[in-house]
């Protein structure tokens, strides 16, 4: 059955992209349409400059508009910076009545009352995942609803972030003239698009090497165990490309991209590129073994900063699957190989056509749309859930062709992750109104 249309903004530090998905009729994402832009507003994951935010989110979705033909109003938002924080905790509920069946209601309590845990000052609860149900000391339930018991537990996975980077989001999206309908941990959103079920039970670790931060997510058993976040990305790497061969930035990120490799001994020591001198200045050349140095310096830090993380959550030993590589800087040459050298892990490289429909275009199929994708698919399973528990409405749009993309259609209940929104929301007014 096909989806609703949704839509994906993924505001990242190097580029902002917009993607437009539905799941078709065999259940595979199809992308109606995308947009990017160049994002100059946003550092290490986080707003920077909100006005070059918004003319950065405004022109992305004006490109995905024009190709899909859809009229964008509702996005779901990628979050991520080195702020977010995560850890495990166990809410609990006793019944009133043991012998009534446990309800989707039931269920929304016990992630509600984790929204009520104490945070550090400028701290908010982003999103609360359930992990596993408890129902009378009986563990490893995936699907409670329909069960009888009287006590019922779930250990939860809780995502942290600053309050001010949420509201900073929610800022933008709103002078971009869109709604917010969800926010989404990127590294979550990630893991949808390019890892398989087999391997979200076997244990892997989702390392997306943005521009600015470089998110992890650990799976085991299909539930998610430990997220990070690391503020390097691929722009640390363009930096030291630039300070280490003397060149302006626009130069060491060309470099980096189309000759650029993680591993110096890849490459022979005769090979040279040149670079254009400034202002009639002559020529500069560079060895790309010399490139290869700088670059794999910097990748091994940033390796072993995973690394440890991966040692940190518990379950280094646990992962059979070992590590899949996303984002744009999984796109450097030999970056599998180094990872693997560095972490004695199976590494491979994550591509975002796991759950796409075949005639995707492949300049949409590679890893540095991984978050964006993943947005539209975690925004689709999202709205099911909803569309499960409380039906919707239709609430047709004014400004939108006269089809099926015409109709928005927002479900009524109101999950965990809306209700922070909704906080935001209450901010946003009483700033505006103060």
């Amino acid at each position: 059955m096909e989806s609703e249309i949704i839509v994906g903004l993924d505001i990242g530090t190097t580029k902002i992209a917009c993607i437009v998905g539905r799941r078709n009729e065999f259940g595979k994402i199809e992308i109606l349409g995308y947009g990017k832009a160049e994002s100059i507003g946003v550092k290490r994951g986080v707003v920077a400059n909100i006005e070059n935010t918004v003319q950065s989110i405004k022109k992305a979705v004006e490109i995905a508009e024009e190709k899909s033909g859809v009229s964008i109003k509702y996005v779901n938002v990628g979050i991520a910076g080195q702020h977010i924080k995560s850890y495990q905790h166990r809410g609990n509920i006793m019944r009133e009545d043991p012998d009534s069946e446990i309800s989707t209601e039931e269920i929304d309590l016990l992630i509600h009352n984790m929204y009520k845990l104490n945070m550090s000052p400028g701290e908010e609860i982003i999103d609360v995942i359930a992990q596993e149900f408890i129902i009378d000391g009986e563990g490893g339930i995936r699907e409670p609803v329909g069960m009888l018991g009287s006590t019922l537990e779930a250990n939860f996975h809780i995502i942290i972030g600053q309050t001010a980077a949420a509201k900073n989001i929610y800022k933008c999206i709103k002078k971009a003239g869109l709604e917010m309908v969800d926010l989404i941990l990127e590294p979550i959103a990630s893991a949808e698009a390019v890892l398989s079920d087999e391997e979200k039970e076997a244990g892997v670790v989702l390392v997306d090497i943005g521009g600015g931060t470089t998110d992890i997510a650990i799976f085991q058993d299909h539930i998610i165990r430990h997220t990070a976040v690391i503020p390097f990305g691929g722009d640390v790497v363009t930096e030291d490309v630039k300070e280490g061969c003397t060149i302006i930035k626009k130069h060491a990120e060309e470099l980096k991209v189309k000759f650029g490799s993680a591993l110096a001994s890849e490459n022979r020591d005769d090979e040279v590129v040149a670079i254009p001198g400034l202002r009639g200045r002559s020529p500069k050349e560079i060895t790309l073994k010399n490139l290869a140095f700088i670059i794999q310096a910097r990748m091994e830090e940033i390796i072993e900063q995973v690394y440890f993380e991966i040692r940190n959550s518990g379950f280094e030993k646990k992962l059979i699957a070992g590590i899949v590589l996303t984002g744009g800087g999984a796109q450097l040459k030999h970056i599998d190989q180094l990872t693997e050298f560095t972490t004695g892990m199976d590494t491979r490289i994550g591509y975002p056509n796991e759950h796409l429909a075949n005639d995707v275009s492949d300049e949409m199929a590679i890893p540095m749309y991984s978050t964006g994708i993943g947005l539209v698919i975690e925004g689709i399973k999202r709205f099911d859930y909803e569309k499960r528990k409380v039906g919707y409405k239709e609430e047709p749009t004014s400004d939108t062709p006269a089809t099926d993309n015409g109709r928005s259609k927002t479900p009524k209940g109101e999950s965990g992750s809306s209700r922070f929104i909704e906080i935001i929301k209450k901010w946003f007014d009483s700033d505006a109104s103060a």
